[in-house]
């Protein structure tokens, strides 16, 4: 069938919406009419040439109604509303032992731009392949994705916001309550109030921690931050980041760093009382610590974790359930933007005037 997709054509470009042919759903996949779609930062490090192979039509956080299902599939049928994750294979020990994020095969599934057999389900006019990334390509009116992708959801929640829960409020609230798991009386800071470091601050909440400290370098994000469950914040322009200490004089048994950049992921470290864990979520380039001061003479940990350790089909309705009890409050985050306006979007999200912006591909849902 035809579609309207929004495509990355040439690394740092804007993306281009244009026709392209989708093919329809083999076994164990689902066709879904998108209604709408987050921007995670990952979709332009992608647009930049940093992922998958152009040209690649981008978006992982869609949101959209099921049109048609596949041959094997009996637990989703059309009419059903859903949220796109992560794709992973089902199979690996990762997998089974039900850590997905975790996959064997996540980096070929999520950004080598095949299908699960390796071929391509996007396509020109002309036949030309084209990359699908996160197994959806949301930025898209319609899309094919196999079922591990797919997360049936309630109809009574507005579709066009559950498209984030997807990936970057999921690896925020994930890493706390999935990875992490504090108890009360831990401490955790949270470097960077981006939509994964808020969505981490909504998750120690929900934990019920009683110190989530949040750090950044924005006063606007840092009021959110106070809004949606830090107990206190620090402005990285106006304050010393060595008052985390004055606020936790023991050290934090967690923090959480978003940004993937050196000093605060160095700080984020120094910050932990004895046999305390920083879990690194930011993408980042080389790192250099050292292993004796850093890690070794406190019982210190360094973690990496994808989408939050979560298990989407499971992950994904709690914290819907969350948010429809008002405790998960992550629609204070997101903008809508219209489909055609898409680079718009991208641009809030670069500058920050936006913590997630949220394109509307279905304007006429309700």
């Amino acid at each position: 069938m035809e579609i309207n997709a929004a495509v990355a054509t040439e690394a740092t470009k804007p993306l281009a919406i244009q026709p392209l042919v989708l093919d329809a759903p083999k076994a164990n996949e689902v066709l879904i009419k998108i209604v709408a779609t987050g921007v995670c930062h990952t979709d332009a490090v992608a647009r930049d040439g940093g992922t998958s192979p152009l040209p690649v039509t981008l978006g992982h956080e869609g949101a959209g109604i099921v049109t048609k299902v596949g041959e094997g599939i009996s637990d989703l049928q059309p009419g059903d509303h859903v949220v796109l994750s992560f794709s992973y294979c089902g199979e690996c020990r990762n997998c089974k032992a039900g850590h997905p994020g975790m996959c064997e095969h996540f980096n070929e599934l999520n950004f080598a731009g095949g299908n699960f057999d390796g071929s391509h389900r996007l396509h020109t006019a002309a036949g030309e392949a084209v990359s699908t990334f996160f197994g959806q390509s949301s930025f898209a009116n319609y899309v094919v994705a196999h079922r591990n992708n797919v997360v049936k959801v309630d109809k009574d929640v507005d579709l066009r916001l559950l498209g984030p829960l997807g990936c970057g409020i999921q690896t925020g609230a994930g890493t706390v309550l999935n990875y992490l798991k504090p108890q009360p009386e831990d401490a955790i800071a949270i470097f960077g109030a981006g939509g994964v470091g808020l969505a981490a601050a909504m998750g120690a909440q929900v934990a019920g921690v009683k110190q989530i400290v949040v750090v950044d370098r924005n006063d606007n994000r840092l009021d959110l931050a106070k809004q949606v469950g830090a107990t206190a914040t620090i402005n990285t322009k106006t304050q010393s980041i060595d008052d985390l200490l004055k606020l936790v004089p023991g050290g934090y048994s967690y923090t959480i760093d978003t940004t993937g950049y050196n000093p605060l992921l160095k700080k984020a470290l120094e910050v932990l009382r004895p046999a305390g864990e920083c879990v690194e979520v930011g993408i980042g380039g080389d790192f250099t610590l050292n292993l004796m001061g850093d890690l070794l003479l406190n019982s210190k940990k360094l973690s990496g974790v994808v989408e939050g350790d979560s298990q989407p089909q499971k992950f994904i309705p709690e914290m819907v359930q969350y948010y429809k009890e008002g405790r998960f409050p992550f629609d204070k985050l997101t903008k809508f933007f219209a489909f055609e306006d898409i680079n718009q979007a991208f641009a809030a999200s670069k500058d920050a005037s936006v913590i997630k912006p949220i394109v509307v591909v279905d304007p006429e849902y309700k």
